[in-house]
């Protein structure tokens, strides 16, 4: 494609599209690197070149402007290859979550309609089960770490290597404009069918530039620098992996993608790879936490963004005292992720573990461009004093403007202009959002609100707590009451009772922290907690068990 031959005084119009970001790395650090795992590395230079042989490989398949392609893989630099070729070629980088059921995924394409599906061997049964309902896909490239052939039934097109390797150079992107769609993937929830979210270049750009911002250049803990090795430890499919993909290539930082997660396998490359900066959900940090090699590993400084769940006091006290500069940041499917992050203020920095553990677990402060109110159940604003909770709405440039094909469900998300989170928050006079329920997991007991993630927050400051979910179970006389589903560290099994623990729970309703009336019915002691696909706890399974367990 030629370049438009410009007049003179005539001004070019500059987009705001993903391949702006490849030119900085180029310049700042063309030879750093690129790892996967312990089996391969490159440079951004590699990196870049293997962004144009993608896209022409793909070109070569059929892929078109605005076709859709569909990616199943864990974590590592191919994802990163597509994040940026499959949107530069104009088409729509489809990132599917393949812990969801065979039933879901078939869902997703078909509703997407999806020309091609790049996908780790791994899942290739997934796709197997579900390949003769499928309406759209006419082109499978297969992922392969093992080096050997994979063995399936499914039409294998061609190998991913193999693609890149015929792929002739050079390649000409396309002209996109900055409203052109790039991404899209789907909120699976725990009922109802799966709802489409879309960006485009634009919003993920000044995600990206606002992301930057709020990480990299207030006076607060987890600074994210161009000097730091960044891995992430949230699925590529999950929100663009926090946008943070898209931050680290633009400053050019050193990236460690690990993969399949085996606490064995982060911590090895943490230590290896010298990882300084990552983000994952509570659980996650948790399990590295308690892994027996985490006592070996030099963690002090590694800088860690928690997300996707309420994140604990007790886990971020844990994670401080370790060093770690943990702190929590808060979006949605449906807003690129983020709106805030958990900043310390400078007047915060010097103080002790404990009261930065209470801040840092905040939902946060919102970033740049971030518009966030709380409105009481008419639409009203509420004052942000700290005591008055309400709904949480949100404006952003980058939130998604609808759901894709789903005209009834995009009038229920925006209203009077405003994002409807579906979050119960308040927010303080210095500033800080705190989400205090889900609209939905809100617990109502005898016409009073009891926050199921203050309970779940006390519960896990118990020494012998890892896990702890809370949720309102029907009363008949009170309408609901709470319960609580925890689980014990190792060192604790079989050692503690559940009275011990609803025990413990009354000093917070001594100290006013619990309502008299929000105190727990029950407390019961489980293996695991049941959660969805991208590691939430699944209310709806923990409120059957609860009540089954109350009969």
């Amino acid at each position: 494609m030629k370049e438009k031959i410009y007049e003179p005084g005539e001004c070019y119009d500059y987009q705001l599209t993903l391949d702006k970001l490849l030119r900085t790395p180029l310049t700042y650090a063309p030879d750093r690197e690129i790892v996967y795992r312990d089996r391969y590395r490159y440079t951004y230079r590699d990196l870049i070149e293997r962004i144009h042989r993608l896209a022409a490989g793909l070109s070569a398949i059929g892929i078109n402007k605005g076709d859709k392609v569909c990616i199943f893989d864990y974590d590592s630099p191919r994802y990163l290859e597509t994040y940026f070729a499959v949107p530069m070629m104009g088409a729509v980088m489809h990132m599917m979550n393949w812990r969801s059921s065979p039933e879901q995924i078939m869902y997703m394409i078909n509703h997407a309609r999806d020309k091609a599906v790049i996908i780790h061997e791994d899942f290739l049964p997934l796709l197997d089960e579900i390949w003769d309902q499928l309406e759209t896909v006419e082109t499978i490239v297969v992922i392969s770490d093992g080096g050997s052939k994979y063995h399936t039934a499914l039409p294998i097109d061609i190998d991913y290597e193999e693609m890149l390797a015929d792929a002739s150079l050079p390649h000409r992107f396309p002209h996109i404009d900055e409203d052109d769609t790039a991404t899209m993937f789907y909120t699976t929830g725990t009922t109802g069918l799966p709802k489409g979210v879309h960006f485009t270049h634009k919003q993920l750009m000044l995600h990206v530039m606002s992301e930057t911002v709020m990480t990299g250049s207030y006076h607060s803990i987890g600074r994210f620098h161009s000097n730091d090795v960044y891995m992430p430890i949230t699925p590529m499919f999950h929100v663009h992996a926090w946008g943070f993909p898209y931050v680290a290539t633009m400053l050019g930082t050193k990236q460690v993608y690990p993969g399949k997660y085996e606490p064995e396998m982060l911590l090895k490359l943490i230590e290896k790879e010298g990882v300084t900066f990552s983000h994952c959900v509570p659980t996650v940090l948790r399990m590295i936490l308690s892994h027996p090699r985490a006592e070996d590993v030099h963690l002090q400084g590694w800088k860690v963004v928690v997300g996707g769940s309420s994140f604990p006091v007790a886990l971020a006290k844990q994670a401080l005292d370790k060093g770690i500069e943990a702190y929590d940041g808060y979006g949605m499917s449906e807003t690129c992720p983020l709106l805030c992050i958990g900043n310390l203020k400078p007047h915060m920095m010097e103080w002790d573990n404990d009261r930065k553990a209470e801040i840092v677990t905040k939902t946060g402060l919102p970033l740049p461009l971030v518009d966030l109110r709380i409105i009481d159940s008419a639409g009203n604003f509420l004052p942000h004093d700290g005591r008055r909770t309400g709904e949480l709405v949100v404006r952003a440039p980058w939130a998604t403007r609808s759901y894709y094909d789903e005209p009834e469900m995009t009038k229920e998300l925006w209203r009077d202009g405003w994002l409807h989170t579906k979050d119960i928050a308040l927010i303080d006079n210095e500033g800080y959002v705190t989400v205090t329920d889900r609209l939905k997991d809100v617990i109502k007991t005898g016409g009073e609100w009891v926050s199921s993630l203050d309970l779940e927050n006390c519960a896990t400051q118990h020494e012998a707590v890892a896990e702890a979910a809370a949720v309102g179970i029907p009363d008949e006389k009170w309408g609901e009451r709470p319960v609580i589903m925890a689980t014990l560290k190792e060192a604790y099994r079989g050692k503690i009772e559940s009275d011990e623990i609803r025990n413990f729970l009354r000093s917070f309703v001594d100290q006013g922290v619990i309502p008299r009336y929000g105190m727990p019915d029950r407390v019961i002691l489980v293996d695991a907690i049941p959660k969805t696909s991208i590691g939430k706890y699944n209310k709806i399974e923990i409120r059957r068990i609860m009540e089954e367990s109350c009969i």
